[in-house]
């Protein structure tokens, strides 16, 4: 996975609210990206939202490139505003808009 995507990923996670991460953890497990202990894990062994964004990370970032994409395009769903404002110039499949056509 491209280093500016997982900066990107980071600094969107670290970002948004408690309420948007359990939704994002929700659709991950809906989408196989992620397992219900995984989520359950992710959200009960760590008590700061930060430590939470942090888990969610590592574990998405481990599943590889797939996995990633698919975690921005639920970002951009949940999160429209805030990922407006951090677009990736420099990769046209983390732009607002192009995400979900990259997708397989």
């Amino acid at each position: 996975m491209n280093d500016k995507i997982l900066f990107f990923i980071f600094f969107i996670i670290l970002q948004v609210t408690t309420e948007i991460l359990k939704l994002l953890l929700e659709a991950l497990v809906s989408d196989g990206v992620l397992n219900k202990l995984e989520e359950e894990s992710i959200l009960e062994g760590n008590p700061l939202r930060a430590d939470k964004a942090r888990s969610l990370i590592d574990t998405v970032r481990k599943k590889g490139d797939k996995a990633c994409k698919i975690t921005i395009k639920h970002l951009q769903i949940k999160d429209p505003s805030l990922f407006s404002q951090l677009r990736l110039n420099s990769d046209p499949s983390a732009q607002q808009g192009e995400v979900m056509h990259h997708i397989p």
